[in-house]
């Protein structure tokens, strides 16, 4: 199972990061952000719809029904993107040594770093929000997959949202967003005890997802002449997240502080991706200043 799980991660990065630079080619550049909003998009909606459709199949008929459907889904979009993706021509002078030269930028690796850590409180919460509902909210697994989809609601509207106020102010919504997160996470705790409270601040929580989008485009205009690669490694930073956020939600579990806990870890890596922003954005004030 973990073998497979690699596997099945291996195309994630490079599908979203081209998937995404595909699309902002197709619009002016004041559109960028809303066009690959457009693109995460087709995972907030699977959020809402997938997610749920998954764990209800897995309830009902067992595990390897979902898994299955996951398969189907996957061989139609293949189908579908080869239908539909435009033909274009490879970029003059393009390789993999310029692709590489992302790495030296460090407005690059602070942008990553920003995904990395930031990023990893909605996933704190995110992985055991089923565990929370089961044994602190005390309701029934027949509820979860609506908990989910309402998360997955937060994640459209965040998505959609931060990509419009990015066309307009690209580092400020980022910040913005994070602070968003940082607060939405320190109302966790406390409005787990009962399904009328957890629900609007999961909701809340899945807005913090529009995150992803903002740093697609930052990307995109700190990269310079590497964008597939910068645009692949901006998932490449998410999944740093997915494992970060868990791993540290685990440990404070582990250590005694009860599910609930999970959101105030949240609250501690979305300070700390709010930091690694305050840096990235001085140090880009400064650089523009001394030009």
């Amino acid at each position: 199972m973990l073998a497979f799980r690699f596997l099945s991660g291996l195309p994630h990065g490079a599908y979203f990061g081209v998937a995404a630079l595909v699309a902002a080619s197709l619009v002016p550049r004041e559109q960028r952000s809303q066009a690959v909003s457009r693109v995460i998009l087709g995972l907030t909606i699977a959020t809402v719809v997938g997610v749920p459709l998954a764990n209800g199949i897995g309830q009902l008929a067992g595990w390897r029904w979902s898994f299955g459907l996951v398969a189907a889904l996957a061989l139609l979009t293949a189908v579908l993107v080869r239908i539909h993706a435009p033909l274009g021509a490879p970029t003059a002078g393009a390789s993999p040594l310029r692709e590489l030269g992302a790495l030296r930028r460090g407005q690059v690796w602070l942008t990553l770093a920003i995904g990395a850590i930031g990023f990893g409180g909605l996933f704190s919460v995110y992985t055991y929000l089923a565990s929370t509902l089961l044994e602190v909210t005390h309701v029934g697994p027949a509820a979860i997959p609506a908990i989910l989809a309402v998360f997955g609601l937060g994640m459209t509207a965040g998505n959609l949202v931060c990509a419009w106020a990015a066309d307009r102010a690209q580092m400020p919504a980022a910040g913005a967003t994070l602070v968003w997160s940082a607060t939405a996470l320190a109302l966790y705790p406390a409005a787990s005890a009962s399904l009328w409270t957890l629900t609007p601040v999961v909701f809340l929580i899945g807005c913090g997802c529009g995150l992803a989008t903002i740093l697609q485009t930052r990307l995109m205009d700190v990269a310079e002449d590497a964008q597939t690669l910068a645009a692949a490694l901006n998932h490449s930073a998410f999944n740093v997240a997915n494992a970060l956020g868990p791993w540290l939600a685990g440990l404070a579990l582990a250590a005694g502080f009860g599910l609930p806990a999970t959101g105030w870890v949240g609250v501690a890596l979305a300070l700390g991706g709010l930091a690694i922003w305050a840096v990235s954005f001085l140090a880009g004030r400064g650089a523009r200043t001394a030009a």
